[in-house]
């Protein structure tokens, strides 16, 4: 498994990328979405699978948890939000009745990197409304 450290050094050296929907390139644009899909490549190369298009509103439609079925085929499931450790993949729910459309790296217990529509990469605060909103938790394989 990637140091946990080594995951957040990584993932902090996209701070500062703009936001893009669908984007996945360090310093020039990504979605939360392509900040994991970049640290993945720069942990183990080329990603797993092709990235399909997907509008800002996928998944309401379908009501299809399509953002953790990925991350289940990728990533090791944890058993709950509360076993992430620094390094890990945070995922989220943003309405109460909505799909998982949302994903960060944890950078420390009180931290972690995500992209965000109007602010890009930055590292936030995991606070009471971002807590609640967490749905699944997952940590890089040992290797790929």
């Amino acid at each position: 498994m990637p140091q946990p450290d080594a995951i957040v050094q990584c993932a902090r050296g996209w701070l500062g990328t703009p936001y893009h929907h669908q984007g996945s390139v360090r310093g020039a644009g990504c979605d939360c979405l392509g900040l994991i899909r970049g640290v993945w490549r720069a942990l183990y190369g080329p990603e797993p699978e092709a990235m399909p298009p997907y509008s800002r509103d996928w998944g309401n439609a379908t009501g299809s948890e399509t953002l953790i079925a990925a991350a289940c085929r990728h990533l090791v499931p944890l058993g709950s939000v509360s076993d992430a450790l620094a390094g890990d993949v945070l995922v989220f729910r943003m309405r109460d009745k909505g799909v998982a459309k949302h994903a960060g790296i944890l950078a420390d217990g009180d931290h972690m990197i995500h992209a965000q529509e109007g602010l890009g990469v930055v590292e936030v605060p995991l606070g009471v409304w971002w807590r609640r909103r967490a749905v699944a938790a997952f940590r890089f394989p040992d290797d790929k």
